[in-house]
């Protein structure tokens, strides 16, 4: 069964990159898609979103978002002003920087606590968090992040692991499996951003991040070593819902030192996608 899943998503990928290449009329666009110029009335509302989405990666002063987002300083004082009374935003006052508030924070649990995919995932991420020294994620894409909805851990926690936590798609097994799930146009603009490194093992060059994204594709599957934080490695697979779309990701996170013995990948490799297979079929998907 294991076979076929890996066959079905060498399959799904092809399939997914054409059909994002379509315009879906009924998508709904992120802060960063939707239309920014003064003939819009929303356009306080776009500059909030674009402010609430850069604090969110970005904590950080005024002057800091201002130069992120290219904003002059009057514009973004009353933004930055409006959204902290709101609750939206919360400022230290002894280093001035501006972090998501508690209001910002209620309407992302709503999210989580209404994602009927991740209360169909529960079971089988619990059992396969059994295993010790594992932390089992559930993980989404979320614009040019992949961001955990649920993770769960037995014995040693790893630093960063837990729910709430958001890296580049190109760092680690998760953001990898999502962004090779993504459209050519999408890993095209991202890579032509230029990514970052988190660690000296961080995969930044194009020519080998776009191979990176074709082994991943070829596996089904993605493996890193200490390219997010040095003394941690992680395992990563798709999850399909009924139409065969990647919705998301299971991913595994263990200590480098568990990681780097090949029988423990292979342990580790066969929980994995036994438990993003059977997520997959509780969702309708079937090889």
């Amino acid at each position: 069964m294991a076979a076929n899943f890996v066959s079905f998503y060498k399959n799904i990928l092809r399939n997914n990159s054409e059909l994002e290449k379509k315009p879906n009329m009924n998508k709904l666009k992120s802060s960063e898609d939707l239309p920014v110029s003064s003939s819009t009335p929303l356009k306080g509302v776009n500059r909030a979103l674009q402010v609430l989405e850069y604090v969110a990666v970005h904590k950080g002063r005024a002057i800091d978002i201002s130069e992120g987002l290219d904003l002059s300083w009057a514009t973004l004082h009353r933004t930055l002003q409006q959204l902290e009374q709101g609750g939206f935003l919360q400022k230290n006052p002894d280093t001035n920087q501006y972090s998501v508030g508690s209001r910002m924070w209620f309407i992302g649990s709503t999210y989580v606590a209404d994602h009927a995919a991740l209360e169909i995932a529960r079971p089988y991420l619990e059992r396969a968090a059994k295993a010790k020294g594992v932390t089992v994620q559930f993980v989404e894409q979320s614009g040019k992040q992949s961001t955990v909805l649920f993770s769960l851990h037995s014995g040693e926690a790893i630093t960063k692991a837990a729910t709430g936590y958001h890296f580049p798609l190109h760092a680690g097994s998760k953001g990898q499996v999502l962004l090779a799930s993504s459209s050519d146009e999408f890993i095209d603009n991202y890579i032509a951003e230029g990514p970052s490194k988190l660690t000296k093992n961080t995969i930044t060059d194009p020519n080998e991040l776009r191979q990176k994204l074709t082994q991943v594709r070829e596996d089904g599957y993605a493996i890193t070593i200490a390219d997010v934080q040095l003394f941690s490695g992680s395992v990563a697979a798709p999850v399909f819902d009924a139409k065969g779309k990647t919705i998301a990701c299971v991913c595994f996170v263990t200590r480098k030192s568990f990681l780097l013995k090949e029988e423990n990948q292979e342990i580790l490799l066969e929980s994995l996608l036994d438990t993003s297979q059977s997520i997959s079929m509780s969702l309708g998907w079937r090889p």
